[in-house]
């Protein structure tokens, strides 16, 4: 058991104030934070102190595999801790994206290398071999994207644009029910030509603040869409958000993103746990790459985005469950007795807020953890009551 020091990416989308407020730090923070990576990816893994000296959590695992992670951990992944933990802050709306399932990253992490594509290319779409199945828990009110709409009512939500200049692309939505009329249309957005797509997307955003204004079934779509274009003006994705199902999670809901689905986050604080990847292919809303012609061969409109609640484990317990063999995401909550840290392989704690103590078997103790990294098998405990702090939220200007 040791304390952890996450990694803070200062992505253009990020809050100024939320990861600052989170580790205590002065706000606002000199620029934008995105994530805070707790964690072994290569890129950027964790800091921890051990027998007096600083060293990474990836060579902490390398150093023994078997101890750190387990050998049924080891068996099924390979000597790698398979998850990524994150606290993620959007300020303002990131990538639509999908992620690659464990073949296809391989596929296309052997096809790049053998290409000579340089890791550090931005051209690349797979930086390592690994899938990136995630889960995204909100700590605030956390708005997104996610998944495709039935093609029927994504032909309805473009349609009462009624704007002349989407008619090939409503009609392509209603030429059945069958989910690949939704790739297609995906791909009429992101592909839209040069010489009108500003013109365009100025009437679709006229249009969406008209609708928005007026109320009804997808007044909140249209408000997202309009903000999305504040954010990235003269950008297809804003189009292309109307694709997608807009949900907006309360604190203590999650979102569990498979292979193959398309999602994309635009304002909010959230836990996101993930395997151990970086691998993203981009649909709009970036300044980054993007590769349509392979992202329309990962893509599948028939994955859902499903919203996922925590289950109870036992008192002071919950999970969030998914298809993920990677990781599980467990949530606890203030107790006055002790409770034990739940699972039984490697493991990260996180404190979202508050203050707590975590005890190993040895009686060695870590006071306020806002980061700690659990090897396998440890028995590890909060053997006092959390003490909370503050509750975030998202009320300052990024």
């Amino acid at each position: 058991m040791y304390l952890l020091g996450p990694v803070v990416q200062p992505y253009a989308w990020g809050s100024r104030y939320a990861i600052a407020e989170m580790q205590g730090r002065p706000v606002p923070s000199p620029g934008p934070e995105a994530e805070l990576w707790m964690g072994a990816h290569p890129s950027a893994p964790s800091v921890l102190e051990r027998g007096g000296h600083h060293t990474t959590l990836d060579a902490v695992v390398a150093s023994d595999p078997t101890g750190e992670l387990g050998s049924e951990c080891v068996d099924r992944f390979g000597p790698r801790l398979p998850f990524l933990l994150k606290v993620l802050a959007a300020g303002k709306a990131l990538s639509i994206q999908v992620h690659p399932d464990r073949a296809q990253a391989e596929a296309g992490f052997r096809s790049e290398n053998r290409l000579g594509v340089a890791p550090s290319d931005p051209t690349r779409n797979y930086v390592d071999d690994w899938p990136k199945p995630e889960i995204l828990c909100a700590l605030t009110p956390f708005e997104a994207l996610a998944g495709f709409r039935a093609p029927a009512e994504a032909a309805e939500i473009v349609g009462e644009l009624s704007l002349s200049v989407l008619r090939p692309l409503i009609a392509t939505l209603r030429a059945g029910e069958d989910p690949a009329v939704l790739t297609e249309a995906l791909r009429q957005v992101v592909t839209w030509p040069d010489d009108d797509r500003v013109a365009v997307l100025d009437e679709v955003v006229a249009a969406c603040t008209r609708l928005a204004a007026e109320g009804g079934r997808y007044a909140p779509a249209y408000d997202a869409a309009v903000r999305i274009a504040a954010d990235h003006p003269g950008d297809a994705g804003v189009l292309a958000s109307l694709l997608l199902r807009h949900v907006v999670l309360e604190p203590g809901e999650a979102l569990f993103m498979p292979a193959g689905g398309l999602h994309a986050y635009i304002k909010g604080i959230g836990v996101e746990l993930l395997a151990n990847s970086d691998n993203v292919l981009r649909a709009g809303l970036t300044g980054k790459h993007m590769d349509v012609p392979e992202l329309l061969r990962i893509v599948d409109p028939t994955v859902a985005v499903p919203v996922v609640h925590p289950e109870p484990v036992y008192e002071h317990v919950a999970v969030y469950r998914s298809a993920a063999p990677e990781f599980r995401l467990h949530r606890m909550t203030p107790a006055e007795e002790p409770v034990a840290v739940p699972a039984a392989g490697p493991r990260i704690v996180f404190c979202v807020e508050g203050e707590t103590v975590l005890a190993d078997a040895t009686g060695a103790e870590l006071t306020r953890p806002v980061s700690a990294w659990v090897a396998y098998v440890a028995s590890v405990t909060c053997p006092r009551a959390f003490s909370p702090r503050r509750s975030y939220d998202f009320t300052a200007p990024t």
